[in-house]
C-alpha cells in the first residue's frame, strides 16, 4: 500500500512539475496569433522584360491567394483523405495518432508524425522546424489557441495556400499551376491526388522530379479517397490509370538571373523590406527574345569548349547501401548536393559494365548509356582509369539529352562565360548572362569581373592615333623590336602568330591583329596621351598600365565597360550610360517610377570626333570581313557587322566585342582562377561564336545599315583620313626607324 502511494505521490509530482513547466515556462513565451487571426498575404516583388515576360520574383512568400469558397471540394477532399481525414472531427489534435507517434518518437527520435493539419498550420506559420520537446508543446498549444480562434474552414484555408509544395511553389493554386499548367477547376481526380501527395515530402514527392515516387504516394492518396467514399470503384481505377503530363513551363520565363539580381538589389536599396511584400512589378530593358538567345548562346558555346578539352570525371562518389530503401536516401541525399543545372541533369551509377553504364536520375528514371552516348568518357569506362577518374557505382555524373533525344553523358564546366548586349543609342540593356548557371555561382561576370581586354582594346589605341594625324593607310613596320634596335630590349613583343609582315598598312595590321604594329603606335602617339584618351569611352585609366603593354590589353576592364565603349564607336561618337530599369509600378499598376531613354545623339553626350567614328568603324567593319572576325560575316551574312577579337597572353581571356545597327554586344570567356584556355584557343573560337548566335536573333528581319560619311573626311589611294591631316601623297607615314626601346 506504501508503495502505491509512493508511485501515485511521484506521479503527481511529475505532473505538478510538467503543468508548472508549461504554465509558467511555455505558455508566456507563445507567439501571437497574429500571423494566422489577422492573415494577409504578401504579394512578392515581381520583375519582367520589357515585353511583359517575368524573369525574377522575390518574397517571403510565392503564392496565388485562393479563399477556401473557390478551393473545389475535389481538392480538399483530396487533401483530407490523405493528411488529416478527422480533420471536421477532432479539436485540433488525433489523440490516437499522437499517441502512435509519440511511441515511435520515443523509440528513435522525433519524427513529427500524426500532425493534424491544424498542429501543421501552428508550425509553419509561428514556430520553428526543429525537433524538441518544447517545439512540440508549444505547437500543441497553439493548435488549440488557433482551433478556438478559427473556424475550419479557415484553418484549412490557411493551409491551402501556405504549404510548400515544391519547386518553389507555395499553395495548391500555385503548383496547380507549376506541375499542370491548369487551374484548380481544371484539375482531374488523378492532378489533385497527386498534388495532395506532394505535402508529406515536397523533395521526394515532387512531380516535376521524382514522377515515379511521386505516382507512387499519388496512389496513396487515391486508397485513402476510396476509403472515404470520396470516389467511386471505377473512379479509383480511371484515375489510377490515368497518364499525367507534368508541365515543363519554367518557372520564369526567361533565364535572366543575373538580370533580376541586379534589378532585386537595386529595389531594395530604395524600397527596403516592404521590396519583398509589397507587390512591386519592375519593367526592365530586357528584350525576351534577345535574353533567350544570350543564355542558349552561351551556355552552347560554353559546354563546346568544354567537350573539346576532355571528361574530367565523376563529379562525387558514395557507397551505394545495399538495402533499397537506404540506397533511396543516399542518392536523394546527394542529388541535394548536387542539383540539375537547366538541361545538365545529375545522375548516379548504379551499375557498370565493359560497354554501358546504368544512372539513376532524380526523377527515378533509369538511363543506359552506350556507344555514341557514353563515347565522351571513353577514358572513364578503361580497367585501367585512375579512381578518381573511373565510372563505378555510386559515381555521380551529368547527363544531357542530345538532338537525336537520348541521353548522353556529359558534365559541368569549370570554364566560365559572360555575355552583354545594349543599345547603342540610348545605352539600355537588350540582354545580360552573368554567368554559366547563376544558381552555382552568383558571381556577375558582366558587371563585376575585371580582366585583361586583350587585342579587344586596340581600336582605342588607333583612335587616339587619328587624332595625332594617323590614318588607316598609314605604313608601319610589322618587325619584331628587337630587329630595328640597337639595344638589349626587356621586353619584346610579338605577334600571336609568330608571322611578321615588314611594312603594312594599319587597317591591315588591326584586321590581322599584329601586336607589335600596335606597340609601336603606342610609342609614337605616347603611353600617357592613350591612357588619358581611354576615360572619354568608359574605361578607368586606373585601371590601364602607363607603359607600352597597354597597347596589348594588359589593363583591366569588365565587359559591361567594353560593350558601352564600342558603343561609342557604333552611334557615331556618343558616349552611352547602360541603364536597366524601365519602370516600377505597385501591386495596383500606379507608376512609381519610370525611366525614360535619353535623346539620341545629344551633343553634350559627344565624346569622339565623328570622323574618328567613322573611320574606326571602317576599320572594325574590315576585321569581320576579312580579319579575325571574319566568321561572323560567313555565318550571319551580313555586311553591316564590326568588331574585333581578343585573346591575352597565354590564351587566359577571350573576347569578342562588336555591333550592328543600334546593337552593341561582348562576349567573353574564362576561368574565375585565371588559367590558360588552351594553346589553340583565341577569342575567334571562344567568344565570337556566343557572339554571333546571338546577333542571329537580334538582326533578324532588320535591313543592313549604311553610314554616312561625315564632313572634313577624304578618300585618297582608297583609305580615308581627316581632310587637314592629308598630305601631297594622300597619307601619313609612320618613319620605320620610329622603333626605339621600349620605357620598361
Amino acid at each position: 500500500m506504501k508503495l502505491l502511494l509512493g508511485i501515485a505521490a511521484l506521479i503527481s509530482t511529475v505532473a505538478i512539475a510538467i503543468l508548472a513547466y508549461v504554465f509558467l515556462w511555455v505558455m508566456p513565451r507563445l507567439p501571437s496569433l497574429d500571423a494566422v487571426t489577422d492573415y494577409k498575404p504578401k504579394i512578392p516583388l515581381r520583375i519582367y522584360t520589357a515585353d511583359n515576360a517575368l524573369i525574377g520574383e522575390f518574397g517571403e512568400e510565392h503564392r496565388d491567394f485562393v479563399p477556401i469558397k473557390e478551393i473545389p471540394v475535389l481538392m480538399k477532399n483530396a487533401l483530407l483523405a490523405i493528411e488529416d481525414r478527422r480533420f471536421y472531427e477532432h479539436g485540433g489534435i488525433n489523440f490516437r495518432s499522437a499517441t502512435r507517434a509519440l511511441l515511435a518518437d520515443l523509440q528513435g527520435g522525433f519524427h513529427q508524425g500524426a500532425s493534424t493539419i491544424t498542429m501543421q498550420v501552428a508550425r509553419n506559420f509561428l514556430l520553428t522546424q526543429e525537433k524538441t520537446i518544447d517545439r512540440k508543446l508549444k505547437e500543441i498549444l497553439l493548435t488549440y489557441r488557433i482551433e478556438a480562434a478559427l473556424s475550419k474552414d479557415q484553418i484549412l484555408e490557411l493551409y491551402m495556400n501556405q504549404i510548400y509544395l515544391g519547386q518553389r511553389t507555395h499553395g495548391f493554386s500555385s503548383a496547380a499551376r507549376t506541375y499542370f499548367n491548369k487551374s484548380l477547376a481544371e484539375l482531374s481526380i488523378a492532378e489533385a491526388a497527386m498534388l495532395a501527395g506532394v505535402p508529406q515530402n515536397p523533395v521526394r514527392h515532387n512531380p516535376a522530379a521524382n514522377q515515379q515516387r511521386a505516382k507512387q504516394r499519388q496512389l496513396l492518396v487515391l486508397k485513402s479517397m476510396l476509403d472515404e467514399g470520396y470516389i467511386t470503384q471505377a473512379q479509383f481505377a480511371q484515375a489510377s490509370a490515368e497518364q499525367l503530363h507534368i508541365s515543363s513551363r519554367q518557372q520564369f520565363e526567361s533565364h535572366a538571373d543575373y538580370v533580376a539580381e541586379i534589378v532585386r538589389q537595386a529595389i531594395v536599396a530604395e524600397y527596403k523590406d516592404a521590396a519583398y511584400s509589397s507587390g512591386l512589378k519592375v519593367y526592365t530593358t530586357i528584350n525576351k527574345a534577345e535574353q533567350d538567345a544570350a543564355y542558349e548562346s552561351l551556355r552552347r558555346n560554353v559546354m563546346a569548349y568544354d567537350q573539346r578539352h576532355g571528361y574530367r570525371g565523376p563529379e562525387a562518389f558514395i557507397e551505394l547501401p545495399a538495402d533499397e530503401d537506404e540506397r533511396d536516401d543516399a542518392i536523394d541525399a546527394l542529388m541535394l548536393k548536387h542539383p540539375g543545372s537547366d538541361k545538365l541533369v545529375p545522375a548516379v551509377v548504379i551499375e557498370v559494365s565493359n560497354k554501358s553504364v546504368k544512372a539513376e536520375m532524380a526523377s527515378g528514371d533509369v538511363v543506359t548509356l552506350s556507344g555514341e552516348t557514353l563515347r565522351f568518357a571513353d577514358k572513364a569506362m578503361q580497367a585501367n582509369a585512375h579512381r578518381d577518374l573511373k565510372i563505378r557505382p555510386g559515381a555521380l555524373i551529368r547527363v544531357m539529352q542530345d538532338a537525336k533525344k537520348r541521353w548522353t553523358i556529359t558534365q559541368l564546366p569549370e570554364v566560365d562565360a559572360a555575355f552583354v548586349a545594349l543599345n547603342a543609342q540610348d545605352g539600355s540593356y537588350r540582354a545580360m548572362v552573368g554567368g554559366f548557371d547563376f544558381n552555382r555561382k552568383q558571381f556577375n561576370h558582366v558587371t563585376s569581373a575585371w580582366r585583361q581586354p586583350g587585342s579587344s582594346i586596340k581600336p582605342f589605341i588607333y583612335s587616339a592615333a587619328l587624332e595625332k594625324g594617323y590614318s588607316p593607310a598609314t605604313i608601319v613596320n610589322d618587325v619584331q623590336l628587337s630587329e630595328t634596335s640597337t639595344e638589349q630590349l626587356k621586353w619584346d613583343p610579338r605577334n600571336d602568330d609568330g608571322k611578321y609582315d615588314g611594312p603594312i598598312t594599319l587597317r591591315t595590321a588591326l584586321v590581322q591583329s599584329k601586336n607589335v604594329v600596335s606597340v609601336r603606335l603606342l610609342k609614337a602617339i605616347g603611353a600617357v596621351y592613350a591612357r588619358d584618351y581611354l576615360p572619354r569611352f568608359g574605361f578607368d585609366a586606373n585601371k590601364q598600365p602607363q607603359n607600352l603593354t597597354m597597347a596589348l590589353g594588359t589593363g583591366s576592364v569588365t565587359p559591361l565597360q567594353l560593350a558601352a565603349a564600342y558603343g561609342v564607336f557604333a552611334n557615331g561618337g556618343y558616349q552611352i550610360k547602360p541603364w536597366l530599369i524601365q519602370k516600377v509600378t505597385d501591386a495596383h499598376g500606379k507608376v512609381l517610377t519610370e525611366n525614360k531613354a535619353p535623346a539620341t545623339a545629344q551633343e553634350d553626350a559627344r565624346v569622339l570626333d565623328g570622323r574618328n567614328a567613322f573611320i574606326i568603324d571602317s576599320m572594325l567593319r574590315e576585321v569581320v570581313r576579312s580579319g579575325t572576325g571574319a566568321a561572323a560575316t560567313q555565318r550571319l551574312g551580313r555586311h553591316d557587322l564590326a568588331g574585333k577579337t581578343g585573346t591575352t597572353s597565354d590564351a587566359v581571356d577571350g573576347w569578342f566585342a562588336g555591333y550592328a545597327g543600334d546593337v552593341v554586344a561582348v562576349a567573353w570567356m574564362g576561368y574565375d582562377d585565371p588559367k590558360s584556355l588552351g594553346g589553340r584557343e583565341f577569342g575567334a573560337t571562344l567568344s565570337l561564336p556566343i557572339w554571333i548566335d546571338y546577333m542571329r536573333q537580334a538582326l533578324s528581319g532588320k535591313a543592313e545599315t549604311q553610314r554616312a560619311v561625315p564632313e572634313n573626311v577624304s578618300n585618297a589611294e582608297g583609305d580615308w583620313s581627316y581632310s587637314e591631316f592629308m598630305n601631297g601623297a594622300g597619307i601619313k607615314t609612320l618613319d620605320l626607324d620610329q622603333a626605339a626601346t621600349p620605357p620598361l
